[in-house]
């Protein structure tokens, strides 16, 4: 299958580079900057990310561009712009100002490949420090704006080009225009990636590369593990094994309901409620990236005693899916967070890894699982964070705690159904600040109880999300819903943050 390969430099916007050209059918790979894959006949296309470096800082990340500049079209944007100056004799510095936000390309090239079928004038988001003074000897200057001359340029006599702005983003308009010029036209993808091609292309690479062999698979009742185990399912049938673990903090009955879903789908599921060692093991602990190490450590002694039972295992398959593995580890090395089915596995479990899924984003997660016919409650359900509960109580965990926050959360999700607001919302949660308290009144009598904050945000990838503008009426009544019928609970908020700065999740 045809394939563009997307450097990563680094830059916060990378993996929406990687969403807007499967947008465009095309399958994509991102890569590190310096892995760039050598003899591969499928690449139709090279595009260059931006990056947090100045092209002149020691620690700069660079690439030898002669590995495909002339075998294939580049593309580079922002630092990858400036680094194909940088390395062909151009001229990059320091800007007078940082270049940062809304600009008007004021002279485009409109017959130049690039920009075709773009208008003359045509809003872009700019985000540099440095800016190109001079660009190679063989290249000309394709688009201009008011303060930035060099804001996109091709080569003369090879296939480059380059723009100091960014295409992938939501404020520069034609951006999709943009890329779908490079991708489609530039490239000559035949835009074959799609739902269908991924379940036919990835059934048939799990039965070669599984065989007969037997697969257990951690299920969490999310969209994601749900998916790749009909995925799995469809490839090995009875070879496949699913392992269930309560861990105590999911959603007001979700064990049962989910196992009930897992049945109707005909998987083969062993349902575990370990709940009892997870809120020992967590006892006093408030640390978030320690929760989530110490449920991550505590799911694969549970998952490990479970699956060694199958003494003929050879693979161990998880619904990793691309947002888990890039917020995991950045390019950078910096670490976001932990998830609990990333980074390998013990060696004491001697398995395999399996990961169906880790390409994909949520939304291409949700289509594949359309593609597999499976239900929609399932495919449609919010994402759910693996460690479950613990995330979204601030403070130690307990049972107590737990039961507080389920009956919250219940009220909310619930409401949001009825409402027809559910499918509106990306996705949508409540948090219990258990080591807040806030006075409160109720009748005659004085009280002293937590707070619990309503978090529901809008994306297509949770790479980026906005506060969903939930109806105040609405709002209004799951407030005093959850006042009046949850005891411990005095206090409704809103969060209306955005990712970034924050993130969707408060741990």
């Amino acid at each position: 299958m045809q394939k563009i390969i997307i450097l990563d430099f680094g830059s916060q916007t990378t993996q929406l580079i990687g969403r807007r050209v499967r947008e465009l059918d095309t399958f994509c790979e991102i890569m590190p900057y310096n892995k760039f894959p050598k003899d591969d006949p499928s690449v139709i296309g090279v595009i260059l990310s931006g990056s947090p470096y100045s092209v002149h800082d020691p620690e700069a990340f660079k690439v030898d561009l002669s590995q495909f500049v002339g075998k294939v079209p580049v593309l580079g944007i922002c630092y990858g712009a400036q680094f194909i100056s940088y390395s062909l004799g151009g001229k990059v510095e320091k800007a007078d100002s940082r270049e940062y936000g809304r600009a008007n390309l004021e002279t485009v090239d409109t017959k130049n490949p690039l920009f075709k079928w773009f208008e003359q004038q045509s809003q872009v988001w700019m985000s540099h420090g440095d800016t190109i003074t001079a660009i190679p000897e063989g290249f000309k200057v394709i688009g201009s704006t008011a303060d930035v001359v060099n804001a996109a340029f091709a080569s003369t006599t090879q296939p480059i080009w380059a723009v100091q702005f960014h295409p992938e983003v939501y404020h520069t308009l034609q951006g999709k225009q943009l890329l779908k010029n490079f991708v489609v036209d530039i490239c000559g993808s035949r835009q074959e990636w799609s739902a269908a091609s991924f379940v036919d292309t990835t059934v048939a690479e799990l039965k070669g590369m599984l065989g007969q062999d037997r697969v257990i698979l951690g299920l969490s009742g999310g969209v994601d593990s749900s998916v790749a185990a009909v995925l799995l399912n469809r490839a090995i049938g009875k070879n496949l094994t699913c392992i269930f673990v309560d861990h105590g903090m999911l959603r007001k009955n979700e064990f049962a309901q989910v196992m009930n879903d897992y049945k109707v789908l005909g998987l083969n599921v062993i349902g575990v409620d370990a709940s009892e060692k997870f809120f020992s093991d967590l006892a006093g602990v408030t640390d978030p990236e320690q929760k989530r190490k110490i449920i991550g450590r505590d799911f694969v002694e549970v998952f490990n005693a479970e699956a060694k039972k199958i003494t003929d295992a050879k693979w161990l398959a998880q619904g990793t899916i691309y947002p888990d593995r890039i917020e995991s580890l950045n390019i950078t090395g910096k670490v976001i967070k932990s998830h609990h089915n990333v980074g390998g596995l013990p060696k004491e479990m001697r398995l395999q890894l399996c990961e169906p899924l880790k390409w994909l984003f949520k939304d291409e997660v949700r289509r594949v699982g359309c593609q597999l016919g499976m239900p929609e409650h399932l495919i449609t359900r919010h994402p759910f964070p693996g460690p479950g509960l613990a995330v979204r109580i601030l403070g130690d965990i307990t049972p107590e705690k737990v039961r507080i926050l389920q009956e919250a959360d219940d009220i909310y999700i619930r409401g949001l159904r009825e409402w027809g607001l559910y499918d509106q919302v990306w996705q949508a949660g409540a948090i219990l600040l258990s080591s807040v308290r806030s006075v409160g009144v109720m009748g005659d009598e004085r009280t002293y109880e937590h707070p619990v904050a309503l978090r529901a945000v809008t994306s297509t990838d949770a790479m980026t999300a906005d506060w969903a503008h939930l109806p105040y009426d609405f709002m209004a009544k799951i407030s005093n819903e959850i006042i009046n019928k949850v005891r411990g609970v005095n206090r409704v908020c809103y969060d209306i943050s955005s990712k970034p700065p924050a993130t969707i999740e408060w741990e």
